[in-house]
């Protein structure tokens, strides 16, 4: 499976931001799809993880700002993101397993990932 994130730029803090990650097949059944950030100098954290039954897990530092969604079962992967702030500055990955890792930085399947920068 090979994964495709795109939507990423530049954007004032405050401003917002909506990224897509689509799948080169969607034909391998997979339980745990979403996003990790890498901040410039720290390691990937999960963000968003939503597990086979549509129910999203969100890590502390983005819960309330960001949605992560998809249009149907089998589609792409979608996260808006609110409020944004300097500190959200980070490259996105879209990730998935055949087993949902949630946040946990153990993913089979990762996108080259999109840069978000939030200048103040």
């Amino acid at each position: 499976v090979q994964l495709v994130e795109s939507g990423g730029g530049s954007v004032q803090a405050g401003g917002s931001l909506r990224i897509s990650c689509a799948a080169s097949e969607y034909s391998v059944r997979t339980y745990g799809r979403g996003w990790f950030g890498q901040a410039p100098g720290k390691g990937r954290e999960g963000a968003a993880i939503m597990g086979g039954r549509g129910t999203t897990a969100y890590a502390d530092a983005v819960k309330g700002g960001s949605t992560n969604s998809k249009d149907n079962a089998q589609g792409p992967l979608y996260l808006q993101m609110n409020s944004l702030k300097p500190e959200d500055t980070a490259m996105c990955y879209c990730v998935t397993d055949r087993s949902c890792q949630w946040l946990r930085a153990v993913y089979t399947y990762w996108g080259p990932g999109t840069q978000v920068t939030v200048s103040s």
